[in-house]
């Protein structure tokens, strides 16, 4: 038997990042773990995204250790034993840039950072640490809701923009922006991050939305796993920006197979992105979808991951704006009723 690992390349680029296949482990709280990060390695990820560090993590830091220092002036050295939650914020980011360290020393894969939050701040400080910690490249997990109507999606937009020039003014690693689909001009918005200096662009970030106990009267969180339906908004976006940026294209959110994974890349993605499908199914599955990768390249003769990416994208189309009309009247007219 032909060994399939020998005769395809399934290795990609990301950020710069040499990756020996496109299978990355997505930003969540599966990698605050250090065993974690070392199987999803031996399971064959080419790449893992830590869990963000959050703005308001960085703000509790300055604004508790202020407080703490200012209320604790008087006390003798043991009530700081009154503190211990307290302290155990405050390092929240300390114990962030640690972790970098042991993933760092721990595993050969890239080890990409992520902050999330909506204004520099103290994301200036401490892109430059994770950078100085030995993360490979850095993803900004952008999150901001615009409650004020009388913002204007310009303005929204660059707050994005600016922070992405300001981050990138800082740090010499590659710098992902990771976004929702929520904007009112999506190609227009990555050629906007992509000429402020985004070295990847990651589509789409899943925005949980809170539920309603009524009989507790309680907003409460929600959190539903991702699924492969969610693929296709994604598919749309990163086959219709492809070619139009020099950033690369990440794919996140709806990857659970195989298949998902082939459809990324000829949609124009560097690579998918996946932490629903470990969830459900564990970390070993990653080899599992590698191997699966390897047999569909082979029965379909395709020597490389690159010969297929982009393949399927809005530039491999002679009209592009005819060809999404024409996909749109034909799923009308397909649906009957029963």
């Amino acid at each position: 038997m032909i060994d399939l690992s020998k005769t395809i390349d399934l290795s990609t680029t990301y950020l710069g990042l040499k990756l020996k296949n496109p299978l990355v482990a997505s930003s969540s709280p599966m990698c605050k773990d250090l065993a974690n990060v070392r199987r999803l390695e031996d399971a064959g990820a080419s790449a893992v995204v830590l869990q963000s560090l959050f703005e308001e993590q960085i703000d509790v830091e300055n604004d508790e250790l202020d407080r703490f220092l200012t209320e604790s002036a008087g006390l003798s050295a043991e009530a700081t034993t009154h503190f211990p939650e307290l302290m155990s914020q405050v390092m929240g980011p300390e114990a962030y840039l640690k972790h970098i360290v042991k993933c760092k020393q721990a595993v050969k894969i890239p080890i990409i950072a992520s902050l999330n939050g909506t204004t520099p701040g103290g994301w200036l400080s401490y892109a430059k640490q994770m950078e100085q910690a030995g993360a490979d490249a850095l993803e900004l997990n952008i999150y901001y809701i615009p409650a004020d109507a009388a913002m204007t999606g310009d303005v929204v937009e660059q707050k994005y923009v600016d922070l992405v020039k300001a981050i990138k003014s800082e740090v010499r690693i590659p710098v992902a922006v990771k976004l929702g689909p929520y904007f009112s001009s999506m190609a227009n918005i990555a050629q906007k991050l992509d000429a402020s200096g985004a070295d990847g662009l990651v589509l789409f970030n899943r925005f949980y939305q809170p539920d309603y106990d009524l009989e507790a009267l309680e907003v409460v969180p929600n959190l539903i796993l991702s699924n492969s339906h969610e693929l296709l908004l994604r598919l749309h976006w990163i086959a219709m920006i492809y070619g139009s940026v020099k950033a690369d294209l990440a794919l996140t959110g709806g990857v659970h197979n195989a298949t998902d994974v082939i459809k990324a890349m000829m949609a124009g993605a560097k690579v998918s992105m996946m932490t629903s499908a470990l969830l459900k199914r564990g970390i070993s599955y990653l080899d599992t979808i590698a191997t699966e990768l390897l047999v569909w390249m082979g029965e379909h003769e395709y020597d490389s991951i690159k010969q297929m990416q982009g393949s399927m994208s809005r530039n491999a189309v002679p009209q592009p704006g005819a060809f999404e009309r024409a996909n749109y009247m034909k799923v009308l007219s397909s649906y009957a009723l029963r």
